[in-house]
């Protein structure tokens, strides 16, 4: 039998609508809707995860995974996976931290340990931490004469065991690398994978700059990405598109994305 792939709306791009129980109830009904069965929670304006996971249970949307902040780990580990435990996920992402704070090689590496860290000890209850990148981790420390050097997320999954990858390819394009081919580097240890895609958007000053745009709108080549994560393990997609400047609402953006992965076999 063919492998089942989920895929999933990550809430943060409906924020805006997310700030109270009942924006909660009428957002993940329309979700559901636009054709996702699942959802990784981020963005949620209340703290009560066993609320939300009912709530999500009553529009049909089954949670997945989470995104929680680094500094909510370190304030309250058990606090953290007590919210795993109500969501009834398997699966959370550390999304994003502050790069300023480590400037050299070792500030770095004693990060990876602390990351390691928390894998190893929610891996004995049942959950996977991950990491979600952007492009700043493709800064390369160890540059002599213009040759070499490794990226800090390279350094990341060479220096940690327990620690899964939960890839953003929107953010590794960004970051000038090949999606595929970093896909293929963390094989193995990737279950969960974040889709988004990119454009050039004229400013009104003229400038211009890359935006986030729905899948299939952008210029990523999605059918051979996802033939490579289907190969290097990956059992969730999951759509985040943060912003939305093309029509300024992420039900219709969403939307696009689903139909556009439907039409490519997910």
């Amino acid at each position: 039998m063919a492998a089942k792939y989920r895929v999933a709306a990550q809430m943060y791009g409906f924020r805006e609508f997310l700030k109270t129980p009942e924006d909660i109830v009428k957002t993940m009904k329309k979700v559901k809707k636009l054709g996702y069965d699942y959802a990784q929670i981020s963005g949620f304006g209340v703290n009560d995860m066993a609320l939300v996971r009912k709530i999500c249970d009553d529009a049909g949307v089954t949670a997945i995974g989470a995104h929680i902040s680094l500094p909510e780990f370190r304030k309250d580990e058990k606090k953290v996976l007590a919210d795993c435990k109500a969501l009834g996920i398997s699966h959370v992402a550390i999304p994003w931290l502050d790069a300023s704070q480590y400037k050299t090689v070792a500030e770095w590496k004693k990060l990876y340990r602390e990351f390691d860290g928390y894998a190893k000890r929610f891996a004995k209850e049942g959950v996977t931490v991950q990491y979600h990148n952007h492009d700043f981790e493709f800064q390369k420390f160890g540059v002599k004469g213009g040759k070499g050097g490794k990226t800090v997320l390279d350094m990341l999954y060479d220096g940690t065991k327990d620690l899964q990858a939960e890839l953003d390819l929107g953010w590794v394009a960004r970051g000038g690398y090949n999606p595929v081919l970093w896909v293929e580097k963390v094989a193995g240890r990737m279950d969960q994978v974040h889709l988004k895609d990119w454009g050039i958007w004229r400013l009104e000053d003229g400038s211009r700059r890359p935006e986030f745009r729905a899948l299939g709108e952008g210029s990523l080549d999605w059918p051979t990405i996802v033939k490579a994560c289907k190969k290097a393990g990956v059992k969730d997609f999951i759509v985040e598109q943060d912003n939305q400047i093309a029509t300024g609402n992420p039900f219709i953006e969403y939307g696009i994305s689903r139909k556009y992965l439907a039409s490519i076999g997910l």
